[in-house]
């Protein structure tokens, strides 16, 4: 009986989180599309509504959801190191995760370089954790990495990136136990999302291949480059974090007036690439990918490293994983140039691997996501070979990995009610 309530709720909660990741993707494209008719009607709004925006999500944020700040993924990780003491407080409790859904449309809504699968995992796994209690089936660390990896699978609609996820950064040694539990979960949640949204690929299908000579010599480089300023930004956001430097502490002594700081630079960043850094990236990306971003400004790539970075140091809620892979396809789209006759949309996909793994360190998801995404089987090779020496090259620059490195701050969260 208790295995079959099990089964159940893992059943019930993929569904929930499958149709809730489906809405909230919608509701994240109606924000960003809110703002661009905004700015379009009313070219100066964004230099009032963006900072102000960051301002006052991180002060609500952190004076009623602490929990919810950030990702979404190290409060996951920490949740899951206790996990019948977590489910109790406010690291994956439905309140957390309501604040988390609306605040990172908010950041939306005014601009923020942000992405919804980081907290798309969040609100997952505090979806699975309401469910099992409510059946009142023990919560062990299998339902919340379940409900993590079934978050990812249903942001991306990609089912193996999932199971690669959990696999590589939710569970720091991938239990057996497990295995169904994740599987069940990721495998309804993918058959949800594809039969409400249909077979899309998330990023368009990238039909391009590099030739031997070509990947001989561009992914070495694209996993040098992906490597040091993926690691850079790791490192960044580590040092926000951990608040070591003298500097970093003066600066966020003020957190509202940091956070409207760090709005007023994606303000800058936005009118200096004329508009392309706001958001998620993913139109931008999509372009480059299919072979169509001529019209994306040659620092892009720069500038969304810089966006995101702002954003992601501003105390408000929101993922990195859309804006990461922009901004590794901006970084590839520099590479590209130096490579007239080989195809840009390769080149550019080598780029993602590059920086999104320099900043994760999650090689095999960051393969997978690319190919589910994407739909470019041909470019396997490739992309492991980037993403190793990234993942080689990142671990120089920040020793520790960035989500576990930020799950320490949210460890004396476990306990508490929230």
């Amino acid at each position: 009986m208790k295995d079959l309530r099990r089964r159940i709720a893992t059943m019930v909660g993929a569904v929930l989180l499958a149709l809730v990741a489906i809405v909230f993707a919608r509701l994240g494209d109606l924000a960003q599309t809110l703002f661009t008719q905004l700015r379009t009607a009313l070219p100066w709004v964004p230099a009032v509504l963006t900072p102000l925006g960051f301002a006052l999500f991180a002060w609500g944020t952190a004076r009623y959801w602490p929990a919810s700040r950030g990702s979404g993924i190290p409060q996951i990780i920490a949740a899951a190191q206790t996990p019948a003491r977590s489910a109790r407080g406010p690291l994956v409790s439905l309140r957390t995760a309501l604040a988390k859904f609306w605040l990172t449309l908010g950041m939306l809504l005014v601009g923020g370089s942000v992405g919804r699968e980081g907290p798309t995992v969040q609100i997952g796994a505090a979806i699975m954790v309401a469910v099992h209690r409510l059946l009142r089936v023990p919560i062990t660390a299998g339902v919340l990495i379940a409900g993590g990896a079934a978050g990812v699978a249903a942001a991306f609609n990609t089912p193996l990136a999932g199971v690669a996820f959990a696999i590589e950064e939710l569970a720091s040694a991938y239990e057996q136990r497990v295995t169904m539990l994740v599987m069940g979960a990721v495998m309804v949640a993918g058959m949800v999302t594809l039969g409400v949204s249909g077979d899309y690929v998330y990023f368009g299908a990238m039909q391009q291949a590099l030739p031997v000579k070509g990947v001989l010599l561009i992914a070495p480089l694209a996993g040098i480059l992906g490597g040091l300023v993926g690691g850079g930004f790791a490192l960044l956001l580590v040092a926000f974090a951990r608040q070591d430097s003298p500097l970093i502490r003066a600066l966020r002594s003020r957190p509202v007036f940091f956070a409207g700081g760090c709005g007023a630079v994606v303000v800058l960043m936005g009118l200096l690439t004329h508009d392309a850094t706001w958001g998620t990236g993913y139109e931008v990306t999509r372009e480059m990918i299919e072979g169509r971003g001529s019209e994306a400004p040659p620092l892009f790539g720069l500038a969304k490293f810089v966006t995101t970075a702002a954003t992601a140091i501003s105390g408000a809620p929101g993922g990195i994983f859309a804006p990461s892979l922009s901004t590794g396809a901006g970084l590839g789209q520099m590479l590209a140039a130096l490579f007239p006759d080989q195809p840009s949309g390769a080149i550019v996909l080598l780029g993602m691997a590059g920086y999104f793994v320099g900043v994760v360190r999650a090689p095999l998801t960051a393969v997978i996501i690319l190919m589910e995404t994407t739909a470019s089987r041909s470019m396997i090779v490739p992309l492991f070979a980037t993403a190793l020496i990234a993942d080689f090259v990142s671990a120089r620059v920040c020793p520790e990995k960035l989500y576990h490195a930020l799950s320490h701050g949210f460890a004396l969260s476990r306990g508490r009610k929230g």
